[in-house]
């Protein structure tokens, strides 16, 4: 957490005395939080602020200011159309990498967007969320591009969500509805130097989903960018 971030908001009785540090968090104007979840456990509890209408909020982790406006925080100012939620930094040779806290009640919608980094082999990259390793309608078509040989192929296990190779990492992945009680959707899309892919799925159940887990189809991942957006709801 940077220097201001705070992890509660207080609320003080008559007659209390006040230490420096609950005079730093009084001085310090619209209270700072690392993110969502520590916004989130800063109120209501003992000594703390019960949350209403008109209460303002900084996140570091996406860089907005928001308020509370009785049933929902909202961005202050012009609200974009993307948000970047999280950003996960893949390791050194790692077989699969799970982005925890990636969909909230915040966002209907997002978008995946994975670059950068290196695979020990080319290939395909996967997708799964939450824990859930089977339950998936899916299909993916590759085409090579020196030949234009197109292969389709389909899961109930997982979705295809981009290509990989020593030169990169290559996948943009929309996802409808992960923590909704609805059938989550993927549109994906990814290419290396020698073949382009989309792919199309959804789950075959409607429970709802936080986190999710990029596989790929063999080898391991070094490096590269996992970034996560929510599309604003209005």
């Amino acid at each position: 957490m940077g220097a201001n971030a705070v992890t509660t908001v207080p609320v003080y009785t008559a007659g209390e005395v006040l230490t420096a540090a609950d005079m730093n968090i009084t001085n310090s104007g619209i209270p700072v939080f690392a993110s969502s979840v520590e916004r989130d456990a800063a109120f209501g509890g003992t000594g703390e602020k019960t949350l209403a209408e008109g209460q303002y909020a900084y996140l570091e982790s996406t860089k907005q200011t928001l308020v509370y406006d009785g049933s929902n925080w909202v961005s202050v100012g012009t609200t974009p159309g993307m948000v970047l939620v999280s950003a996960t930094t893949i390791g050194s040779a790692v077989a699969t990498v799970t982005v925890s806290g990636a969909f909230s009640a915040t966002y209907d919608n997002y978008r995946i967007i994975i670059a950068g980094g290196a695979a020990s082999t080319s290939g395909e990259l996967f997708i799964q969320v939450g824990a859930k390793t089977t339950g998936y309608a899916s299909s993916a078509v590759n085409q090579e591009f020196s030949s234009g040989t197109t292969g389709t192929q389909t899961s109930t296990t997982r979705v295809a969500c981009g290509r990989k190779s020593a030169n990169g990492l290559s996948s943009v992945i929309d996802i409808t509805s992960p923590n909704l009680a609805k059938n989550t959707g993927f549109t994906t899309t990814g290419a290396n130097a020698t073949y382009g892919m989309v792919g199309f799925g959804n789950t075959v159940d409607t429970s709802t989903y936080t986190a999710f887990t990029i596989i790929p189809d063999s080898g391991t991942l070094t490096g590269g960018v996992i970034r996560v957006y929510g599309y604003t709801n209005s």
